[in-house]
């Protein structure tokens, strides 16, 4: 027997059955719906945005936001969004007041969002509300952050540094050749009366695409450096979106570091884009950078009459004080000239005294030097005369003794010579007979 009583045996469960998707999808709505609250503000970077092509259309987003799952690892959080027609009208007009800007792509927003689940189109969420004072928040963080950045590299004073040519007249124009800014800017210097070589760098003024464009076309400028005094950025008027694309720090960092003086006049006259700060000088429109340079050239015009004027006025100042001074001079030199020559007539008749007086004393001088020599002539006569005399006798002993020996020398060389001229005699003798005798032995025997 066991030892437990035996459970009654339960028939085998069978699993639920099979659900559509339609229904499965619609317990999933209904979850959701019974879940969540009506709607949530949401913070989210807008990754994509289809603007309204006409009205009575809607407004379709792409929100993302990066973060991490429970494991740490990161992870993109996506979802679409739907800004209807109505709100569409109502919402994007008044965030583009209080922001400056139109709703676009790249800005992070705070949103109210009702949550949608729909079987066909899946998750959604519809955009309720938007507060565009945490855009404005996140604009002046970005901004702000922007011009540390340029001050830590010294990028907002270095245009200041640059000197601008006093006379800058080959400008490089960056600029939207269509721009009506553009045109008021060349028709305001074609009224002066004064040349100005302008070069034009045409650029997209507005839109995302402007940052890059103008950063070619100042590159295109670099190139050329040497051919301006100047650059102009311009651009006509618009709304304060239009200030994004100079808030873009690789476009203020680009002309903060330019080697040329940057003028801008972006055409807004509340607000200073950071283009403005980096630059050499900011103007408010166009217009006001044509006038600029017109009034910088009439000052130089104005400075340099002036200067005309006071060398003018200085000249003739000196002129006179010139000609006063050469008639003191010459005064000066008259009587100066008249005193010379009373001097030089005085130095003359003393001359002419001593001239006169001289050579009477010399006549004398000679005369009793004459008297003297007169008596002195004899005398020296004889004395050289005997200085002569004995001077003839002493060389004539003198040659008596050297001809007594050259004698002497010669007749010992004579005596020496016959001696010599005797003794080869003898001896040419003495052979010529021992050849004889030679001779004559030799022919003896032959006569045998």
């Amino acid at each position: 027997m066991p030892l437990y009583n035996r459970r009654p045996e339960l028939p085998p469960t069978l699993p639920p059955p099979p659900l559509g998707l339609t229904e499965l999808l619609a317990r999933v709505r209904q979850a959701l719906q019974q879940q969540l609250a009506e709607s949530y503000w949401v913070v989210a970077e807008v990754a994509e945005l289809t603007v309204p092509r006409f009205a009575g259309a809607h407004c379709y987003l792409t929100l993302t936001e990066q973060g991490t799952d429970s494991r740490g690892m990161p992870m993109k959080a996506q979802a679409r969004a739907t800004l209807w027609s109505q709100r569409y009208q109502q919402l994007a007009p008044a965030f583009e007041r209080a922001t400056g800007q139109p709703l676009r792509a790249g800005l992070k927003l705070l949103l109210r969002v009702q949550v949608r689940f729909h079987e066909q189109y899946g998750l959604s969420l519809d955009v309720v509300a938007i507060d565009p004072s945490y855009t404005v928040g996140e604009l002046a963080l970005l901004r702000l952050k922007t011009l540390r950045l340029l001050e830590e590299k010294g990028l907002l004073e270095r245009q200041k540094l640059l000197t601008l040519p006093l006379a800058p007249q080959r400008l490089a124009v960056i600029s939207s050749p269509t721009a009506a800014g553009f045109q008021d800017f060349v028709q305001q210097l074609d009224e002066a009366p004064y040349d100005f070589a302008l070069t034009l760098f045409p650029a997209m003024m507005q839109g995302d695409d402007a940052p890059a464009s103008i950063r070619a076309a100042l590159d295109g400028v670099r190139a050329r450096r040497s051919q301006f005094d100047a650059v102009v950025i311009i651009r006509g008027g618009g709304g304060r979106a239009d200030l994004v694309a100079f808030d873009e720090y690789g476009l203020a960092a680009a002309v903060g570091a330019f080697p040329l003086p940057v003028l801008t006049g972006i055409g807004h006259e509340r607000d200073e884009a950071v283009v403005d700060l980096t630059a050499h000088r900011a103007l408010k429109t166009p217009t006001a950078v044509a006038t600029f340079l017109v009034e910088r050239l009439a000052r130089l015009k104005a400075a340099i009459l002036g200067l005309g004027e006071q060398i003018v006025g200085s000249a003739r100042r000196q002129l006179s004080q010139r000609h006063a001074r050469l008639d003191q001079l010459g005064s000066r030199s008259r009587y100066a000239a008249h005193r010379q020559l009373d001097a030089a007539r005085a130095a003359l008749l003393e001359r002419t005294r001593q001239a006169i007086q001289h050579p009477r004393e010399q006549l004398q001088q000679l005369e009793a030097s004459l008297g003297r020599f007169r008596h002195q002539v004899p005398r020296a006569a004889r004395r050289a005369l005997a200085r002569e005399q004995r001077g003839l006798r002493q060389r004539g002993r003198v040659l008596l003794k050297r001809f007594a020996r050259h004698h002497r020398r010669r007749r010992e060389t004579l005596l020496r010579r016959r001696y010599q001229l005797q003794l080869a005699l003898e001896r040419h003798l003495h052979r010529a007979e021992l050849r004889l005798l030679q001779l004559a032995a030799n022919r003896k025997p032959a006569a045998f």
